[in-house]
């Protein structure tokens, strides 16, 4: 049996959803996005928003923002990415805004050095705990481990830019997913058979 199709939302609901992405998502945009999106709202599975999210951070610009431009667009076109950009940069252009202003003035107390420090630290938390939480959920082959681990490595411990480890990873996830796929598709078609 087949599940239902996901909701599609209107113009105004990928507004207010991304309105709220933009203006609670402190720290990591992406983290809120996902959980609002695939688990709240259920327009896209784990599978779509992890791709999407991919896409947009191998293409030039934000991620979050590249990620928005996608899913509005998927649902209303050209309108739907205009909406959800908008909508998650709007409310935290105003905030940030007001936060320069008031950091403009009160940015040498040793308090907000300590509040900017803490908030960092939470903002990384949440990029881990978002990165753990979509593996447990793909459930990645050893393969995708693999390159994913690869690359942390490369960017992360070795400091290679960005561009240079999509090069040379690039192909090699490309493959890994292609290979995963394929494994998946012959255990269903396995199940699939009639018993002699």
């Amino acid at each position: 049996m087949e599940s239902p199709p996901p909701p599609r939302p209107s113009k105004t609901a990928l507004f207010l959803t991304y309105g709220k992405i933009g203006l609670v998502g402190f720290g990591g945009i992406n983290a809120w996005a996902r959980r609002t999106l695939v688990e709240e709202r259920r327009w896209l599975t784990e599978q779509e928003y992890a791709e999407t999210l991919g896409l947009g951070q191998v293409l030039p610009g934000p991620n979050a923002l590249n990620a928005a431009i996608m899913v509005g667009e998927r649902f209303h076109g050209m309108a739907g990415s205009l909406i959800a950009a908008g909508a998650m940069f709007g409310g935290p252009l105003v905030v940030l805004a007001g936060l320069a202003t008031l950091y403009d003035h009160y940015g040498s107390l040793p308090a907000v050095d300590s509040l900017l420090g803490g908030t960092a630290a939470a903002a990384a938390g949440m990029v881990v705990g978002t990165a753990a939480k979509m593996a447990q959920r793909l459930k990645p082959t050893l393969g995708l481990w693999a390159v994913g681990l690869t690359s942390l490595t490369l960017s992360g411990f070795f400091r290679v830019p960005l561009p240079l480890v999509l090069l040379l990873l690039g192909p090699l996830g490309i493959l890994a997913a292609w290979w995963a796929g394929r494994a998946r598709e012959q255990i269903a078609a396995g199940r699939e058979r009639p018993e002699a």
